[in-house]
């Protein structure tokens, strides 16, 4: 049974509000007594990621790529933080191939479970759904990686036939849009503790 501080992390719409995990990730995490500022992390992403989903297929529509598996991979990209709990409040990697690992034995596909490793590792030969995460998990925070964002915006070129310049116009405003959301975000994923203990202290912790 899930502790009262995940269930709240999950449950909480926060402000302003975030967009629920899809029901197979609230119910994996609950199974694995996910830290409740994991899941207030995810949520963070996984809304963040909804959004950058929704102007891609407003003003890119032209541009094919799998919305389901974006968001799912959004949603899970950290979970690899259930076994390595010491890298939400401090730096590490070994999460990314545990992640993977963790969704394949639970009999998620590769093809799904991969965002647990390339949402840290988008230089490698990635589609724009890995991309999308890798961005919305930068600019959840506010943070702008510039050549993070350049890859996405060659590959959205190449599908869209448009000049750089131009899809960098219109992803550049879509980005500074979110980033303005940024202290709300924090605010949320610094209120559930790492553990389920009651919160004592404020911090940004996870991502």
């Amino acid at each position: 049974m899930p502790s009262s501080a995940l269930r709240r992390a999950l449950t909480d719409p926060g402000e302003p509000p975030l967009r629920p995990l899809p029901d197979e990730v609230s119910g994996l995490l609950e199974e694995l007594a996910a830290p409740p500022r994991l899941a207030a992390h995810l949520r963070a992403v996984h809304d963040v990621t909804c959004s950058l989903a929704d102007w891609l297929e407003k003003q890119h529509p032209e541009v094919v790529f799998d919305r389901e598996e974006t968001l799912f991979g959004a949603a899970v990209h950290d979970i690899g933080k259930t076994i390595h709990r010491e890298e939400l409040s401090g730096p590490g990697s070994a999460h990314e191939r545990a992640g993977y690992e963790l969704l394949v034995s639970r009999g998620i596909a590769e093809s799904r479970a991969r965002f647990a490793w390339t949402h840290a590792d988008w230089r490698a030969d990635v589609g724009v759904e890995d991309l999308l995460v890798s961005v919305a998990d930068k600019v959840w925070k506010a943070k702008r990686v510039t050549d993070l964002e350049q890859a996405l915006i060659e590959r959205l070129a190449v599908a869209t036939g448009q000049r750089q310049w131009e899809v960098f116009s219109g992803l550049d405003d879509v980005l500074d849009r979110i980033a303005a959301g940024a202290d709300g975000r924090l605010a949320f994923q610094a209120g559930h503790p790492v553990g389920d203990r009651p919160q004592t202290t404020r911090g940004s912790g996870s991502g």
